[in-house]
C-alpha cells in the first residue's frame, strides 16, 4: 500500500541538489503572448513579463540555475528583474529567491508563503525537513487576498487561493495579455501533488481552477506549474478529471470504505495509463482526495 511513498521519496525527499547535475539543465524559452514568456528548466515553470517598465518573473526554480535563468531573461530584455512573484513556498519555485534578493529584486508572495519560508517546515510525506530560508530569500511584499502589479502595459492580478496545493498558493492573471500562470494549482499532463501538510486540499485545488476558468476564454494561454503550455480547454479538462475523481472517492468514503479499499478501486483508472506514471501515481492521488475529504 505504501510502496508509492518510497518511490516519491526517491524523487523529492532525498537531497535534491545532490541528486541533480544542474550543469546539464538547459533553460528553454517559449513566447506565450506579446511581452510574456515561459521559461522551463528544472522545477516549476517560470513566467516572465518584459516591457518598458522592466522585468518581473513568476517563480525562480533552484538556486544553481539562477545564472542560466538570468541569461535567458537577458535574451528578452536588457533590464534587471524588478520583482519575483512566488506562487507558493516550495523550493523548486523559490530556490532562486536568495540570489535575486541579494541583487535587489523585490520578492512578492502571500502571507503564508512568508510564514512557511521563515520557519522550519517538515514535509512528512517525503521525510524532508526544510530549514528556514535566509533573509534575502524571504518575500518583502506580502498580501492576504490579492495584489496587482501594473507594469509593462498590463495589470498582473496575483490572486490567492486558500487551501489549494498549499495554504499560500496564488495564480497570476495578466488581464490584457490574456495569460494565466497557475503555479502548482495546475499540473498539466500529470497527476498533481497536493501538500496536505502545508495546508493543501484537493477541494481547494478544484476551487482555484474554477476561479481561474471564470477569467479565461477561448484565447487564454495557461502556464501550468509543471508541464507544457496549454489553454482554457486544457485547464477545463484538468478540472473535470479532478472533479470526477473527487466525487468517486467521496462516494466510497461516505459508504465507509477504507483508504486501502478506495485505492484498490482505482478511482482514476481511465487516466492512469496516460498520466499515472509520473511523480504522483494513482495510489498517491487517491490518498490526497481521501484525506482532503
Amino acid at each position: 500500500m505504501r510502496h508509492w511513498i518510497a518511490a516519491a521519496a526517491i524523487v523529492l525527499a532525498a537531497p535534491v541538489l545532490a541528486q541533480q547535475d544542474f550543469s546539464q539543465v538547459e533553460i528553454t524559452t517559449t513566447k506565450v503572448a506579446d511581452g510574456i514568456y515561459m521559461l522551463q528548466g528544472s522545477g516549476g515553470n517560470i513566467g516572465v513579463s518584459v516591457g518598458e517598465d522592466g522585468v518581473f518573473m513568476i517563480d525562480d526554480q533552484y538556486a544553481p540555475l539562477t545564472e542560466k535563468i538570468l541569461a535567458a531573461v537577458a535574451e528578452l530584455s536588457n533590464q534587471p528583474v524588478r520583482f519575483v512573484i512566488n506562487t507558493h513556498w516550495h523550493f523548486d519555485h523559490t530556490g532562486g529567491n536568495e540570489n535575486l534578493g541579494k541583487e535587489g529584486t523585490v520578492i512578492v508572495a502571500h502571507d503564508n508563503v512568508y510564514q512557511r519560508m521563515s520557519t522550519e517546515q517538515v514535509m512528512e510525506r517525503f521525510n524532508r525537513t526544510v530549514p528556514p530560508s535566509p533573509r534575502d530569500a524571504l518575500p518583502v511584499v506580502t498580501f492576504t487576498d490579492r495584489v496587482t502589479l501594473r507594469l509593462n502595459g498590463d495589470h498582473a492580478h496575483i490572486i490567492h487561493s486558500p487551501r489549494g496545493h498549499t495554504d499560500g498558493d496564488a495564480f497570476v492573471h495578466f488581464e490584457k495579455a490574456n495569460v494565466i500562470h497557475m503555479g502548482d494549482l495546475f499540473f498539466h499532463k500529470m497527476y498533481p501533488f497536493i501538500d496536505l501538510g502545508s495546508g493543501g486540499n484537493a477541494n481547494g485545488v478544484i476551487a482555484a481552477v474554477d476561479k481561474a476558468l471564470t477569467l479565461a476564454d477561448a484565447e487564454t494561454q495557461v502556464i501550468p506549474g509543471h508541464g507544457p503550455l496549454t489553454d482554457r480547454d486544457g485547464l477545463q479538462g484538468y478540472r473535470d478529471m479532478l472533479v470526477t475523481i473527487r466525487d468517486r472517492v467521496k462516494e466510497m468514503k461516505s459508504a465507509g470504505k477504507s483508504l486501502e479499499e478506495v485505492v484498490a478501486a482505482k478511482p482514476s483508472a481511465e487516466w492512469d495509463d496516460e498520466i499515472g506514471n509520473g511523480f504522483i501515481n494513482p495510489a498517491a492521488l487517491a490518498e490526497f482526495f481521501y484525506q482532503s475529504l
